[in-house]
């Protein structure tokens, strides 16, 4: 999968009464188009994607059928919350503008990956973006707790594991980057980045030769909170 390959670099609401119903803080999720699934309902989302999520709206050179970028990018969430490269492209947005709710789109960042969850709970990539946004924005702990999430969902994710690792080796977790690199270079990940890093720490070596037995052990303690960043 495309957006799968995004790696992080390796050298970094209040709900809403309406009509006395509780509604969730990032909106509800019905649509005027869909709500569709990314992941099986391509055919749906091809008209969204000709109009609103062209190569240049993807890149984010310009906008496509509405006066921003952001508003693009909100069209294609709405109509599919869990698309892999939009969200990839919001995330990209928010780091070029500094805002977590750049011009055109109706909800922040995180509200859009909330969304996403809420929309498709079983989908693994969501929260591999998610987590890379986190890192991105310097809330490495709560990025940490999201990918290990994603972990639960899908264990076989190379990106995953090679992002799980350079987070925790930023929180001095060295053991646990360690399982992390070893599990993501045995299922095939190809940056030489983590490992480079893990050599110069002084703690790596290869996996044993019948694999990474069980792999990182999830991170507990008060820890798990928002970052200060």
């Amino acid at each position: 999968m495309k957006v799968a390959a995004a790696i992080l670099s390796v050298a970094g609401l209040a709900a809403s009464a309406i009509v006395g119903a509780q509604m969730p803080a990032c909106g509800s999720l019905t649509n005027a188009y869909g709500p569709f699934d990314y992941r099986t309902r391509k055919a749906e989302l091809k008209i969204v994607e000709d109009f609103h999520f062209t190569p240049d709206v993807e890149t984010l050179r310009h906008g496509a059928s509405t006066a921003t970028l952001g508003g693009d990018l909100d069209y294609t969430l709405r109509a599919s919350p869990n698309h892999h490269r939009a969200l990839m492209s919001m995330v990209n947005l928010a780091i070029k503008t500094k805002s977590e709710k750049p011009l055109g789109p109706r909800y922040s960042v995180d509200c859009y990956f909330d969304r996403a969850m809420r929309f498709a709970g079983d989908d693994g990539p969501v929260r591999i973006i998610y987590g890379i946004y986190l890192y991105r924005i310097g809330k490495k702990v709560d990025a940490r707790r999201i990918l290990e999430d994603a972990r639960k969902i899908d264990d076989d994710d190379p990106n995953l594991h090679y992002n799980l690792g350079i987070v925790y080796l930023d929180l001095g977790d060295k053991d646990n980057a360690l399982l992390s690199a070893q599990k993501a270079y045995n299922l095939g990940a190809q940056l030489p980045g983590l490992r480079e890093r893990l050599r110069k720490a002084g703690v790596w070596k290869e996996a044993p030769s019948g694999g990474v037995a069980g792999g990182p052990k999830p991170s507990q303690g008060a820890e798990r909170g928002v970052s200060a960043n």
